[in-house]
């Protein structure tokens, strides 16, 4: 037993990847694909996606929303665990990077279930429909998360799920800061901790991973 999460060495890395998920081809030649791009590490790693997958499926969801799409190895890996009359509304702004991941769902086969919506975040929200989503994942830019955040209360139906990336920021969340996305986050993170519209835990999976069960 342990009282706190274990240091993730390169081979623990490795042996988790290895026996701890189950990674599809698609999803793993994706992984390789986004590799070669200079911002790579805004995609998420397997095991997050595997956790992901198995929330969407312990609740059943069947309508889900993502803001930053990237590559498009969340809304993948989301959309697999979907059932078959699923849909995933996918918001992002560059045209470049979800051609990749329009590439990605055609092989998965989960195209016909994704719906991307090109342009500013914020303005797509706007215009969905409130309690209409099961399950919401945000991973854009961090300036933005607040905004996001309070978009997603609203669409997000009592009982779903909102999950938010990166909300370690490195660790420098616990340190000495002047970035705008370290300030961002922190003041969100101590927000979502007060915030009784939510049930939450921030996890130390990958750069933080945060869970907000809309009350």
């Amino acid at each position: 037993m342990s009282d706190r999460t274990i240091d993730l060495t390169d081979e623990i890395v490795d042996y988790i990847r290895r026996v701890g998920v189950r990674e599809p081809d698609v999803l793993a030649n994706l992984r390789r694909q986004t590799a070669k791009l200079p911002q790579h590490s805004m995609q998420i790693g397997p095991e997050q996606g595997a956790f992901m997958a198995l929330l969407v499926r312990l609740m059943g969801a069947t309508s889900c929303l993502e803001i930053g799409t990237f590559t498009g190895y969340s809304s993948t890996v989301v959309a697999l665990a979907l059932p078959p009359n699923g849909h995933l509304v996918c918001c992002d702004v560059s045209v470049e990077w979800t051609d990749i991941a329009r590439q990605a769902w055609t092989d998965a086969g989960v195209a016909d279930k994704i719906d991307l919506r090109i342009g500013p975040a914020v303005d797509t929200l706007k215009r969905l429909e409130a309690d209409s989503f099961d399950f919401a994942f945000i991973d854009a830019d961090k300036t933005g998360y607040d905004a996001y955040y309070e978009e997603c209360l609203r669409l997000v139906r009592p009982g779903g799920l909102i999950a938010i990336d990166n909300t370690l920021q490195g660790g420098r969340v616990a340190k000495q800061s002047t970035s705008e996305n370290v300030l961002a986050i922190r003041a969100l993170n101590e927000k979502i901790h007060a915030d009784g519209r939510v049930d939450m835990v921030l996890l130390p999976l990958a750069d933080g991973l945060t869970l907000a069960r809309v009350r």
